[in-house]
């Protein structure tokens, strides 16, 4: 194990979740990632749920605690992966979680499909990161403009979303939402952001076959 000897816990979505220093620490609001993946989750195609950039894997288990669902955990971060671990266990949902450590493009399989994709990718430029001291560089980097690691996840969700499927991604604002949506666009995806929502920490986007185009 790599946790360190004296991780913190936290109370989110009334699950108790571990946190060391070396990860990025929960924050509340992000239950609202968890609860808009659950409700598209009450008609979604049967399957299992995918969460990349995982963490501690708060946000996935919060989605899924109160169904059957499976889940598919995947983080770069070993540290974080030991602690998602933990946190799964702890839950009581250790039998139905499955956490791959690596990057996010390179974990799947080719025939791997999600009806719901969760993301979490960091989104603070580059420039920026030193405004958050006590935030780990790995957990928060996003690259020159925020969305390096954005773009990576919504090619891993353009090659693994089941049909009529929809993944949500938490992005800085709406700006970058906007920049998001034309990369997608400009690059001949059928995704395209189909729904955002706002609040005082971030921003959340729904990813869902764009208006105009099949669905392949």
């Amino acid at each position: 194990m790599v946790v360190s000897q004296a991780p913190s816990s936290m109370t989110f979505a009334g699950l108790e979740v571990w946190f060391d220093d070396r990860v990025l620490r929960p924050r509340e609001w992000t239950q609202a990632q968890s609860d808009w993946a659950a409700e598209l989750l009450d008609d979604a195609p049967a399957g299992q749920v995918l969460e990349l950039f995982a963490g501690v894997g708060h946000i996935g288990l919060a989605a899924v605690a109160a169904n059957a669902r499976e889940l598919v955990m995947v983080d770069l971060n070993p540290v974080a992966c030991d602690l998602a671990r933990r946190n799964a266990d702890a839950a009581g949902m250790g039998a139905r979680v499955e956490i791959r450590q690596g990057r996010i493009d390179e974990v799947l399989g080719s025939r791997e499909t999600f009806p719901v994709i969760i993301a979490d990718p960091p989104w603070v430029p580059t420039a920026g990161i030193g405004e958050f001291p006590e935030d780990p560089t790995i957990a928060i980097d996003g690259g020159e403009d925020g969305l390096a690691l954005a773009r990576i996840a919504c090619e891993v969700v353009d090659r693994h979303l089941a049909p009529g499927g929809s993944a949500i991604l938490q992005l800085g604002n709406i700006g970058q939402a906007d920049q998001l949506d034309a990369h997608l666009e400009a690059a001949g995806s059928q995704l395209g952001v189909v729904e955002t929502r706002t609040f005082e920490r971030g921003v959340l986007v729904r990813l869902g076959v764009r208006a105009g185009s099949s669905a392949g």
